[in-house]
């Protein structure tokens, strides 16, 4: 079909509308009655951070452009006032279900003896009890700004939850009103536990604030309430090519974020309409832009009751990791990597491998140097802690730190300027591109020559998320991928331009452009007695022209099997386009991030790994490694995995052509992906165990121990 044809508008989903339906997959696991109440409250949690990010970042973007006056439509043939318009129309509905989803887990907790209460709720000791622990704890911290008196009128920052109040004076008839606002303070805990002797109470922290408010104003009469939450776009470019220091222009990029202007502005139902009106004046927003919360504003603090111990019967139970399959029976890691490559599949397989095999590099006299590339690390990271302690030892250490992480960017600053202290060379990557690669290179000498130790990942080198999210990394001693990879380090720092690589693929240069061959491939070698198949697991699937080449291959008789957790612009199922192609998305206990892709390639089948997904960003704006998984046994074991992924009749959603989603309808017995993943780890951890061969040493008989 003509290229034109395929750059219809019709043909794709808009990526913003398709990200709130990922948004709406979440929202609806914590709607689900199948879901323990515990791990409903996280993901209904989930839905609001995911909405501050996207607010944020998106929003903030279009709202740009709309105060630009671009009239520029993306490939789905909308304008950033339409995207914005629909945007509105799609988060109001799914905020209406988030709150609605709230109040019905904070009543059903009542039958577990846990009571979130409202101000009308308290009894007459409770208020006792919270008058004097305001007074006590909360009122020194609290500082009242009374924002209409005050010129020019104090920024109020963003994602910072306030009680506003309006004011009037007792000593007059015609009360001079005035609008006080008090930021609620975020070190504290957002409930407060009220002592009782059975069962546990909770009352909101602003409920407090605001009950006991009169006591800050003796003198003033509280004519009017609400609580509000302001969010600011974050969209801050950081132009790094024409900066001499990159750490501090993002260490004055995060903080100019504070001061960008307001995309949303959350408040209570039915608030003062003389404090909202002056807030929409302040914050220059429309109506659209102003979401009325009946119930919490900023359910992220739903977490804390999340985290709380005990309830064990109302959440998941834990899933410890387990040895990976391929390190079992082993306690030599070095050796293991030589003898074979080795497959670590997170969070049902452990990540100690890595933090083990980075701790013995730093000690080991034999090791000579460590390069890797750090995206996001954990807040006590011992990836960076065995890099200093690497350093320290001698060691030729470099690592690429990415200072432009999104929301991770003062937490990397820090750690480069560790790492910098410690003696590592720290390199900010290639001006103009993030880099988001997963490597790591351990250059050891052993006998006579010198080996290189190689892991490559889908994820990121944090031990946190390490066991929150689906993952899948690569650890191996194979030639040509470690060469390949000692170029790639060497392309970081400087040292070589843009070489011909023999394993790996690279964005922004080729990736995409490998991707299309590959595609472009399975449709030559596809037959109507044997056709091509693609199978595919990504994060995002936005890139249009990967998505023209999947309409492509469908046309031809390809089969396409996609998984997309999140965004997905190509529509499934549309005649004469798409007919072949299937998508589907599992949100699910553990986020799925890793990236796999399969080619069947007329009986000779190639998997790759990548951490790049199917997004232009990640194609063209960033520094990615897409690489293959030689040894045939990894391969089957992806198969496997990969077939798993599309058997789930229990967490999968199937996508529809107008970009909706509907549940994959159970047909037959059950089939729980991660539930499966992980009992495969445990049986795999058990058999090993049972068929360990013990060995007994002899020691002297009792009677000849005197001989």
């Amino acid at each position: 079909m003509a290229k034109k044809i395929l750059d219809a508008p019709e043909l794709f989903v808009n990526r913003e509308l398709s990200w709130l339906e990922f948004n709406d997959r979440v929202l609806q696991e914590g709607l689900s009655k199948d879901v323990p109440l515990l791990e409903r409250l996280k993901f209904l949690a989930i839905v609001s951070s995911n909405l501050d990010e996207f607010f944020m970042i998106r929003v903030g973007g279009l709202m740009q452009q709309r105060v630009a006056r671009l009239r520029r439509r993306d490939f789905s043939g909308l304008t950033c006032s339409q995207q914005l318009q629909r945007i509105s129309r799609r988060a109001h509905q799914m905020v209406a279900q988030q709150s609605a989803g709230i109040r019905r887990g904070l009543d059903k907790l009542k039958e577990h003896n846990l009571h979130v209460l409202e101000i009308t709720d308290w009894t007459g000791e409770q208020r006792r009890f919270l008058q004097k622990y305001f007074t006590q704890e909360i009122q020194p911290v609290l500082t009242p700004v009374a924002v209409q008196e005050l010129e020019p009128c104090p920024l109020l920052p963003g994602l910072q939850l306030y009680v506003g109040l309006v004011l009037g004076s007792r000593q007059t008839k015609e009360p001079s009103e005035r609008i006080v606002v008090i930021p609620v303070p975020s070190r504290f805990p957002r409930f407060i536990t009220i002592p009782t002797e059975k069962g546990t109470y909770l009352a909101k922290l602003e409920d407090v604030i605001a009950a006991n408010s009169g006591r800050m104003f003796s003198n003033k009469e509280l004519l009017g309430l609400a609580y509000f939450r302001i969010t600011r776009d974050a969209d801050v470019a950081i132009q790094d090519d024409e900066a001499n220091d990159l750490l501090r222009v993002v260490e004055k990029a995060v903080l100019n974020r504070h001061r960008r202007s307001a995309v949303r502005l959350e408040i209570s139902t039915n608030p003062d309409p003389r404090l909202k009106k002056w807030l929409v004046h302040y914050l220059q927003l429309r109506t659209a832009e102003v979401y009325e919360i009946d119930g919490m504003i900023d359910a992220t603090a739903l977490m804390e009751i999340a985290g709380r111990g005990g309830m064990e019967d109302i959440r998941n139970p834990d899933w410890p990791p387990q040895q990976p399959q391929d390190l079992i029976g082993t306690d030599d890691l070095w050796r293991s990597i030589r003898d074979h490559d080795i497959l670590l599949f997170h969070p049902y397989e452990s990540f100690d491998p890595l933090i083990q095999i980075m701790e013995q590099a730093a000690e080991d006299t034999h090791v000579l140097a460590i390069k890797q590339t750090l995206y996001r690390t954990s807040g006590d990271s011992p990836i960076i802690r065995a890099l200093e302690r690497a350093a320290q030892n001698g060691k030729q250490v470099t690592v690429l730190v990415e200072l432009k992480a999104r929301f991770d960017e003062a937490r990397n600053v820090n750690w480069a300027r560790r790492l910098e202290d410690a003696g590592c060379l720290v390199i900010y990557g290639i001006a103009g591109y993030k880099t988001h690669s997963k490597a790591l290179l351990i250059i050891r000498r052993e006998d006579t020559r010198l080996r290189r130790y190689v892991h490559l990942a889908t994820g990121n080198y944090n031990d946190k998320t390490a066991r929150l999210y689906s993952d899948i990394g690569l650890m191996t001693c194979d030639g040509t991928i470690a060469t390949d990879v000692s170029a790639f380090f060497n392309l970081l720092t400087g040292y070589s331009e843009v070489v011909g690589w023999s394993q790996l693929s690279i964005a922004p240069t080729e990736m995409r452009r490998r991707f299309l061959d590959l595609i472009e491939r399975e449709i030559q070698v596809s037959t109507p007695d044997q056709p091509g198949l693609i199978m595919a697991k990504v994060n995002s699937l936005q890139d249009k022209e990967i998505c023209r080449g999947l309409y492509r291959a469908s046309q031809a008789g390809v089969k396409i099997k996609l998984n997309v957790r999140g965004i997905c612009c190509l529509r499934p199922g549309l005649k004469k386009i798409s007919k072949r192609i299937e998508v589907r998305s599992i949100v699910d206990r553990f986020l799925e991030h890793a990236r796999i892709f399969y080619f069947q390639n007329g009986g000779h089948e190639e998997i790759y790994l990548s951490s790049a997904d199917w997004m232009t960003r990640n194609l063209d704006q960033r520094l990615e490694i897409l690489f293959p998984v030689k040894d045939a046994t990894l391969r089957r074991r992806l198969v496997g995995i990969m077939e798993t992924f599309f058997a789930d009749n229990v967490k999968s959603h199937l996508m529809l052509p107008d970009g909706t989603y509907e549940r994959v309808e159970r047909d037959g017995k059950p089939v729980h992906a991660q539930e499966k993943f992980y009992r495969d780890a445990v049986e795999a951890a058990g058999a090993a165990q049972k068929t360990a061969v013990r060995f007994q040493p002899l020691t002297r008989p009792a009677e000849e121990s005197n001989l």
